[in-house]
């Protein structure tokens, strides 16, 4: 492998978290092996997403073309076949997205590639590209060997690698579009937001994470009253939005919003890998749990073993008496 590729994903003239991660980790295994990281990126009027791209890889490749305006794996892959076969081998990185998840299979097959889905880990080792990927919802993780020295894919779980801005200043190239018309059987038709709640948990520096361990919906007031004091919003995991206590919008996790705020307080959060993929990028996490081998205590900054109806209160009342 000299080379490695990372597909660029954008959407609504926005490029999305997940490009600069696959970009950060593709530099990491293209200097490792003194080869280059290529961007690709797909679309129409691209000239915009240029600067934001070029401290992070050693080209761009551009492929500009006005059915490309919105993404149809039916037209990446035609594109992306005719830039890669003429790679004898070759690591394409993509995100564990709709879209990846909708193109990353078929591309494979038709360019003889390997592929490892749903990737938290790249390793080196030897001539092997190895890939993690999390089996029984993340008891266990399997290591998928690639051969370094063929055609590999690997789609990547949002949130695994931390985004880096590097020095490099790409070169920026145009490949032509080999589109003629657009897959007539397939094609896009709008986009559909999902309505937005109250707050949007995305946005907030300050967000105390509840589970299961909360028990009942009458203790929510408890974390709501500290979530006030300190100047936060309550988010939760899956089990919380189930049961109805609060809405989707508040979800935090694989399935639900993936939040990158200054502090997160995960409170009764045993820590499946759903949520921490989702919570992964704050830059504090503090965990309390009365099980001292909750799985969160592993990705936690601070860990407060203890009841959490006994620390929330104290905790309150401290931060009430540091404001006054």
């Amino acid at each position: 492998m000299k080379n490695v590729f990372a597909l660029v994903e954008h959407r609504q003239d926005k490029i999305r978290d997940i490009s600069y991660e696959l970009l950060t980790k593709g530099q990491e295994l293209a200097t490792l092996y003194g080869g280059e990281l290529t961007a690709l990126l797909l679309g129409n009027e691209l000239t915009k997403f240029i600067d934001s791209l070029k401290p992070y890889a050693h080209r761009i490749m551009i492929v500009e073309d006005a059915k490309l305006k919105d993404f149809n794996a039916e037209s990446y892959q035609i594109v992306l076949s005719n830039i890669l076969k003429q790679e004898q081998d070759f690591l394409l990185l993509m995100g564990h997205t709709a879209s990846g998840m909708d193109l990353g299979a078929s591309l494979s097959v038709e360019l003889g590639a390997s592929i490892a889905t749903d990737c938290t880990g790249i390793e080196i080792e030897n001539d092997n590209i190895i890939a993690i990927r999390q089996m029984y919802e993340g008891k266990l993780l399997a290591k998928v060997n690639l051969n370094i020295k063929a055609k590999s894919i690997i789609t990547i779980r949002e949130g695994s690698f931390p985004p880096q801005v590097s020095n490099l200043s790409a070169k920026v190239l145009d490949f032509t579009s080999p589109l003629t018309a657009e897959p007539s059987y397939r094609r896009f038709v709008e986009y559909i937001e999902a309505p937005l709640g109250e707050v949007d948990i995305t946005k907030s520096d300050i967000i105390i994470g509840i589970g299961r361990g909360i028990k009942e919906k009458e203790n929510l007031l408890l974390v709501e009253e500290l979530a006030k004091t300190i100047g936060g919003i309550v988010g939760c995991s899956r089990p919380i939005v189930d049961a109805g206590w609060l809405p989707k919008d508040r979800q935090v996790g694989s399935s639900g919003k993936t939040v990158k705020p200054k502090l997160y307080i995960a409170i009764g959060i045993s820590g499946a890998f759903q949520h921490i993929s989702g919570m992964k990028g704050a830059e504090t996490i503090i965990a309390i749990n009365k099980d001292p081998n909750a799985p969160i205590f592993s990705e936690a900054d601070y860990g407060i073993v203890d009841d959490l109806f006994k620390v929330v209160p104290i905790l309150k009342n401290k931060l009430t008496a540091m404001k006054a």
